[in-house]
């Protein structure tokens, strides 16, 4: 994701606060740390400052928070520190299912989470947690194409323009090697989760047709390069496309004639947590429907909260780019949970990708 969490102007920061109220925030005065503490690993420009002192505002709970890029490097810190190192980890779908099937992962308490029925009916039953055991969806989206109309005069319709030669230094892609080859996979009509060594042979001399296409490899905020004109096309996540859209109206987003590549980003608490309960406290909060319309206002992902939907009104609900259609979703794909094996050839193909 996916994903964000940005310092906002300070007139934006003021608009924030206003709305800190409506999150609960203006109702309690608890001193930041009097309640003890939770430690946040989650996405870079994902949750919102005031949200989270809000959150702090309210219990009394102070909130540490460390922010990483890629599902894989927040495995890979997660693993290199002492357990219950981190409260709360903030795993796409694959990479929930990957820290259940090692052991990263505690259940949660749904007691606790008194909020739990705002999540819309359509998220309640997810293929990498059927029971919704060990993870709560936050934010989704698709992995969309970005095109500044005023200088791409094609008709883009799909994932397989971007592998177009004619396209040489245009493109920003997500700094992601499973969203990038898996759009790859896509473009020919694979699936993103291939196992078979022929197709991931056809996926590999797809993908490296991108090498000369992409000028930069952006997961953080790849929508600064479209807003800046440094990319005139985009492979992002619809939220980044969204924010574009906003500053340059010629940018449009286009959901893949293939099938996009969707995702989900989720609350997990981790195996060994040493603050369990200031987390099952944090997630209700943030399954409150006024903490995520307040999300959504800052990024405008794909919100399964269907009371915040509700609130956000039909500027969110009609604007494509933020409240996907359910026909895309349908036709999109969930990047899976794959074996090592399998992986390290992935690997192996970004890295020649790339070099």
């Amino acid at each position: 994701m996916k994903k964000k969490r940005i310092v906002g102007a300070l007139l934006a920061c003021a608009m924030l606060c206003t709305s800190l109220t409506a999150c609960g925030g203006g109702s309690s005065t608890a001193a930041a740390g009097s309640k003890g503490e939770l430690n946040l690993f989650i996405w870079t420009e994902y949750v919102p400052d005031s949200v989270i002192q809000g959150f702090e505002k309210e219990t009394g709970i102070k909130v540490n928070a460390s922010t990483f890029s890629t599902n894989e490097d927040m495995l890979a810190k997660v693993k290199s520190e002492s357990e219950g190192a981190f409260d709360i980890v903030q795993p796409s779908d694959y990479m929930v299912e990957q820290m259940i099937s090692q052991g990263m992962l505690q259940k949660l308490d749904s007691s606790k989470l008194t909020n739990l029925k705002n999540i819309g009916e359509a998220y309640q039953k997810r293929a990498y947690d059927p029971q919704g055991a060990y993870s709560v969806p936050y934010l989704g989206g698709v992995a969309a194409i970005a095109v500044n109309t005023s200088k791409i005069k094609d008709t883009i319709t799909g994932y397989a323009d971007l592998f177009n030669p004619k396209y040489k230094q245009s493109i920003v892609a997500l700094d992601d090697y499973r969203a990038v080859l898996g759009m790859s996979a896509r473009s020919i009509g694979l699936s993103m989760n291939e196992k078979d060594d022929a197709k991931i042979a056809q996926m590999k001399a797809q993908a490296l047709k991108l090498k000369d296409n992409v000028k930069l490899y952006d997961s953080d905020s790849p929508k600064s390069a479209l807003i800046s004109g440094d990319c005139n096309l985009g492979f992002c996540w619809s939220a980044e496309i969204a924010l574009a859209m906003k500053e340059n109206p010629a940018i449009k987003i286009v959901f893949p004639k293939e099938g996009a590549y969707v995702f989900l980003d989720n609350w997990c608490i981790t195996k060994g947590a040493k603050n369990v309960s200031n987390a099952h406290a944090f997630i209700n909060y943030m399954l409150k429907a006024e903490t995520a319309k307040a999300v959504s206002e800052e990024y405008p992902y794909l919100q399964p909260n269907a009371a915040a939907v509700d609130l956000l009104g039909d500027d969110y609900k009609n604007n494509k780019a933020q409240n996907i259609p359910t026909d895309v979703i349908k036709k999109g794909e969930y990047v899976s949970n794959l074996d090592t094996e399998t992986l390290t050839k992935y690997d192996a193909i970004w890295t020649e990708l790339k070099k």
